[in-house]
């Protein structure tokens, strides 16, 4: 009986579908596997040190038990709100000058620049805002880690906003002029509101890899054991808490790491879910 060439073909070609299929949900369960073990092994060490002076209280005297981290996170969201309003518009405007307006040679540069400091350690950036802004005019403060974190965001905020806006059809935009709208005014009005979801979410990306740079602030911010609501002066923040804690060798400030680090893996997620709400509850208004 002769064998079909056809049918071999067709059964080697499911079967290495089928493998391929498998591999790769394999390789999906695995990562995601891992992922939820860290954030397990996190949860448990934290859970335990969680209580109302954490939220509350500043960090006490090395040796003694109790404390919290209250001025880590008024840090934390003091220099990221003034780093958010630095990068946002700087990487706004370049994702839009690259996509909408950028020509030639150093639309070609602007994008070099931008792929480099996006892969620049965050320590160097740390050096550089270290010898420019720290030993120059501010010293160690909160401005100079807010400069800092907004260096590391503007790349990823204009890398993401570029490929984002890349997605609108260029119909869209070709319509809107053909009826005389100025072309700044299609991509106020059109461009950026039709991927406004993506354009929030890349913006999240960035806050949260800022969010937890420690060797940045190290070198800028310096960290600090009480309130301080002075850009100008050394500004706590929870990296840099976390880093504090973990390196000591008190078994109570070890649990206060953990539980720094749930914290602050607790603030980027909730803030991502809340973009995540917003947007599609706009896109559903929007329809």
């Amino acid at each position: 009986m002769r064998k079909d060439p056809e049918h071999g073909k067709f059964v080697r070609r499911s079967v290495a579908g089928a493998l391929s299929a498998a591999g790769a949900a394999l390789l999906t369960f695995i990562s995601v596997a891992i992922l939820f073990i860290i954030l397990w092994h996190i949860f448990v060490n934290g859970i335990g040190s969680l209580n109302a002076d954490f939220f509350t209280k500043i960090p006490k005297p090395y040796g003694e038990t109790g404390g919290g981290i209250a001025q880590a996170i008024w840090g934390t969201v003091m220099m990221m709100l003034l780093a958010a309003v630095i990068a946002i518009p700087i990487g706004m405007a370049t994702a839009i000058y690259t996509v909408e307006f950028g020509r030639g040679r150093f639309a070609d540069a602007v994008r070099f620049a931008v792929e480099l400091i996006a892969e620049l350690p965050s320590i160097v950036v740390g050096v550089f805002i270290w010898a420019l802004v720290v030993r120059n005019f501010t010293g160690f403060s909160g401005v100079a880690g807010s400069l800092a974190l907004a260096v590391i965001m503007i790349p990823i905020i204009a890398r993401g906003v570029e490929e984002i806006l890349k997605l609108v059809p260029d119909s869209l935009r070709e319509a809107a002029l053909a009826l005389g709208t100025p072309r700044w005014k299609v991509v106020l009005f059109i461009v950026i509101p039709t991927v406004l979801p993506g354009i929030l979410t890349g913006i999240m990306l960035s806050v949260a890899r800022a969010a937890g740079e420690t060797a940045p602030l190290l070198l800028t911010a310096l960290g600090n054991s009480f309130f301080n609501f002075d850009f100008r002066k050394p500004m706590a923040a929870m990296p840099l808490q976390i880093y504090t804690y973990a390196i000591s060798p008190y078994d109570d400030w070890h649990a206060k790491a953990w539980a720094s680090t749930l914290v602050l893996i607790a603030i980027v997620g909730i803030l991502s879910g809340a973009v995540k709400f917003f947007t599609r509850r706009w896109k559903h208004e929007s329809q």
